[in-house]
C-alpha cells in the first residue's frame, strides 16, 4: 500500500466585509451568551424578504462579534429556511469530505450532522480539514429540543491565546494531520463523502485538494491530509486557532467507544484520527488541554424554534451539546463569494 501525495497546505477562503450594523435593532449582549438580535413582533410575514433587507445588519454583527443569533423570525419549514439562506449567502457551498452523513434538502441546505444525541460534538471549525473551508455558517432551528442541544460557540483567537505558546509554535510549524479510513460501518462512506462512486473522480479530487490517498484490498479508502492549525483571519489579520485537532482525535471519544474502535479497526485504521503535522501522535493530555481551553471560552444560548444563527467559521468555533430528541437544525455554508455583502 502506498499513498499518492499532492500539493501543500493552504489557508481558508476569506469572508467579505460590509457596512456596520444598524443601531435601530435590539441586540442583547450578555456575558456567557452570543449576541441575540430580537426581531420586532409580530414575526415578519415574509422572512426571506426580511433577510434580504437586513443582510447588511446581520453581516455587521457577525463582523463585530463573530456570530449572531436572530430570534423572532419564526422560521417554520425547510423551503422557507432555504430561501432565507439564499438571501443571506446567494452562493451556498456543496459539502464535500463530510465525516458523517447529512440529509440534503435543497442545493447547499442540509440537516445537521447525524451524531448520537447523547454524545457531544466537541468544539471545531466546520470543514477546517478541507482545502477550501467555508467562511460563513448559517443555521436555522425548526424544532428546538426540550433539554440541551445548544450550538455553543468559542472565540478562536481567545482559545489560541489560552494555549501554551510552545504547543502553538509546534502546530504552527508542522500543521496538523487528519487520517481517515472510510467504511460502510461508521461515518460517511467514501462515496457519500466525495459525492461519487467513481474511484477516478475521488482520485482527481484528492490530487487537487492536497489529500494523500490509498485504496485498500477490500475497496475501502484511507486518506491523509495536512492542514494549518493556526490561520490569520482574512478581515482582521488576527491569528486564530482553526482546526479540528481535538474533535476528530481518538482521545475525545468516550473510552468505551475508543476501545471498541481500536479493537475492531486497529490503532492505525480508525475511522478518523489526528496527529501532529509531522506524523507524531497527539497524546490524551494535549487533547484534554485543548478541550479545556475551549470550555473556558464557551458561550451558549439554548435554541428556540424559529431561530436563525450566523457564524464566522474562522473566528468562531462551534459545538453541539447532548440533547433529548427531537431536534431539527438546518445548516448551510458559504465561502467568500457567498458571504453576506
Amino acid at each position: 500500500m502506498s499513498f499518492t501525495t499532492p500539493a501543500p497546505i493552504t489557508t481558508p477562503a476569506p469572508i467579505s466585509t460590509g457596512p456596520a450594523p444598524a443601531s435601530a435593532h435590539q441586540v442583547d449582549l450578555r456575558p456567557g451568551k452570543p449576541p441575540v438580535l430580537h426581531v420586532p413582533t409580530p414575526a415578519p410575514a415574509d422572512p426571506p424578504a426580511w433577510a434580504a433587507d437586513h443582510r447588511h445588519t446581520l453581516r455587521g454583527l457577525v463582523t463585530e462579534h463573530g456570530a449572531v443569533l436572530v430570534r423572532g423570525l419564526g422560521l417554520s419549514d425547510t423551503g422557507q429556511v432555504g430561501a432565507v439562506f439564499g438571501q443571506l449567502a446567494p452562493t451556498l457551498m456543496t459539502e464535500t469530505e463530510a465525516f458523517a452523513p447529512r440529509q440534503a434538502y435543497t442545493r447547499g441546505v442540509y440537516s445537521s450532522t447525524v451524531w448520537p444525541a447523547n454524545q457531544p460534538m466537541c468544539m471545531h471549525h466546520e470543514l477546517s480539514y478541507t482545502h477550501s473551508p467555508p467562511g460563513l455558517l448559517l443555521l436555522a432551528c425548526l424544532t428546538a429540543p426540550t433539554t440541551g442541544g445548544a450550538t455553543a460557540l468559542a472565540d478562536s483567537a481567545a482559545v489560541l491565546d489560552a494555549l501554551p505558546p510552545e504547543l502553538v509554535q509546534r502546530f504552527e510549524e508542522e500543521g496538523w494531520l487528519l487520517t481517515r479510513t472510510y467504511s460502510e460501518d461508521i461515518g460517511a462512506s467514501w462515496a457519500e463523502a466525495f459525492g461519487t462512486d467513481d474511484p477516478a473522480v475521488v482520485e482527481e479530487y484528492c490530487r487537487a485538494n492536497a489529500i494523500e490517498y490509498a485504496w485498500q484490498d477490500d475497496g475501502g479508502l484511507r486518506t491523509r491530509q495536512r492542514r494549518p492549525a493556526v490561520v490569520r483571519h482574512p478581515a482582521t489579520g488576527r491569528r486564530c486557532w482553526f482546526n479540528q485537532i481535538a474533535f476528530l482525535n481518538e482521545w475525545t471519544l468516550e473510552p468505551e467507544v475508543r476501545e471498541y474502535l481500536v479493537e475492531v479497526y486497529g490503532p492505525e485504521a480508525l475511522p478518523f484520527n489526528t496527529r501532529f503535522g509531522g506524523g507524531d501522535p497527539i497524546g490524551e493530555d494535549i487533547v484534554e488541554l485543548i478541550n479545556t481551553a475551549y470550555a473556558e471560552h464557551t458561550i451558549r444560548e439554548p435554541w428556540q424554534s424559529g431561530d436563525l444563527m450566523l457564524i464566522d467559521n474562522v473566528r468562531t468555533a462551534h459545538s453541539r451539546e447532548p440533547f433529548e430528541p427531537p431536534r431539527e437544525v438546518l445548516v448551510a455554508m458559504a465561502g467568500s463569494e457567498g458571504s453576506i455583502r
